[in-house]
């Protein structure tokens, strides 16, 4: 009986110590807990901290690795090429870029920085950068800018870019000069220049004249592109090169009829605005696309074709599906602060980088949460994979 009253006691002892562990675990040695509680009273609580509200929080997660990444990178995917109507990587599987373009290079230079390009790369998903470097317009390449200055802009946001595992285009932005022959050996020496400095990168393209307009013709251009894409390849054999077409680069069926022929890994840009354009400019590229012409959509916004105006969010969808079904690449205009509704950017956000969600304009939140969308429901499911 004796020894049944003292087994009784021991078990309901060690029973004690047990539950008193369990309210009180303690902290894997080493850890910040573990220091915290050598500093302060035993039974002291930790300060409260208030919660961040939604607009305060940073943009994303930790970037995932080379081997979660649903997007392609150069490092994984290797040197483009174009075959028949797809863009694709060194295995010959589709590729699918999605990025941003920068806004005119003399006007908003200090957004390329590496910073700015990392966390669009690990927080945004996108994986190709833009440079707009202008020629006509105020302090353009060709009307009075330093031209060696916004040279080293260029240079530096393809060093960025590279250091990022990012692709980049070399943007000649043409817009107001309407017809691109009107600085033909401008764009001669420039190509030139880029073109033996980069043909041994894997991740340039080059898009030789962004909006032709004004009349200019189908023939116009492919006369100036015969000049030009000669050029470039004298110094780069195979590198992506992106060709305007008419009408602010949305007469792709012109392209499609008459294609320029000679030459490999050439492609032709569509721009779209999604409050002006619809399902019209959307047949039109689906046509071209089905003829076999390789489309790349160099620019587009959710806004109105002045870059200003209301947001069509719904016309955004139908577009992006669209590109989507049919591995269509696609960057969006335009990483600035500039008070137009296309900027991603507040106007009021003075950050080159760093940028959490108060910081975005409307144009800003609809870009940041439709690339990372499936990033975000591969997180959710446990699964990272490509998804389209």
């Amino acid at each position: 009986m004796r020894f049944k009253s003292i087994c009784k006691a021991f078990v309901l002892l060690s029973l004690a110590i047990w539950i008193q562990g369990c309210e009180s675990p303690a902290a894997p040695a080493g850890t910040a807990a573990e220091s915290k509680a050598v500093t302060q009273p035993a039974k002291a609580m930790p300060e409260p901290t208030a919660a961040k509200t939604p607009a305060e929080r940073t943009l994303a997660t930790a970037p995932l690795s080379d081997t979660q990444s649903p997007v392609p990178c150069p490092s994984v995917t290797g040197p483009l090429h174009v075959e028949g109507a797809k863009l694709c990587g060194s295995d010959g599987s589709p590729v699918q870029l999605k990025g941003i373009s920068t806004h005119g290079l003399a006007w908003f230079p200090d957004y390329v920085n590496e910073e700015c390009f990392s966390q669009l790369k690990t927080q945004w998903n996108v994986n190709v950068i833009r440079l707009a470097l202008y020629t006509a317009e105020y302090n353009g390449y060709c009307s009075g800018g330093d031209q060696e200055q916004l040279k080293t802009l260029v240079h530096n946001g393809v060093r960025y870019a590279t250091s990022q595992d990012m692709y980049v285009i070399i943007d000649w932005h043409i817009l107001s000069d309407s017809n691109p022959n009107q600085h033909i050996a401008d764009a001669s020496a420039f190509f030139d220049e880029m073109s033996r400095t980069y043909a041994g990168h894997n991740n340039v393209l080059y898009e030789i004249c962004n909006e032709p307009n004004g009349g200019t013709s189908w023939d116009d251009i492919k006369t100036y592109a015969g000049t030009i894409i000669d050029i470039i390849r004298k110094n780069d054999k195979d590198g992506v090169i992106i060709v305007g077409t008419p009408n602010w680069s949305q007469y792709v069926d012109e392209a499609a009829r008459d294609p320029i022929t000679g030459f490999d890994n050439i492609m032709y840009s569509l721009h779209f605005y999604a409050a002006t354009h619809k399902e019209d400019l959307r047949s039109r590229m689906a046509s071209a696309i089905q003829a076999g012409l390789p489309v790349f959509v160099t620019e587009y916004g959710i806004c109105d074709a002045s870059g200003n105006g209301r947001i069509d969010a719904a016309q955004a969808r139908q577009w992006i599906d669209l590109m989507d079904q049919n591995h269509i690449s696609y960057v969006a205009w335009n990483l600035s602060n500039k008070n137009e509704t296309s900027a991603i950017l507040n106007s009021s956000c003075a950050k080159t980088s760093g940028f959490t969600e108060s910081d975005l304009s409307e144009s800003g939140r609809w870009l940041y949460h439709m690339l990372t969308e499936n990033i975000i429901a591969a997180k959710e499911c446990g699964k990272f994979h490509r998804t389209n």
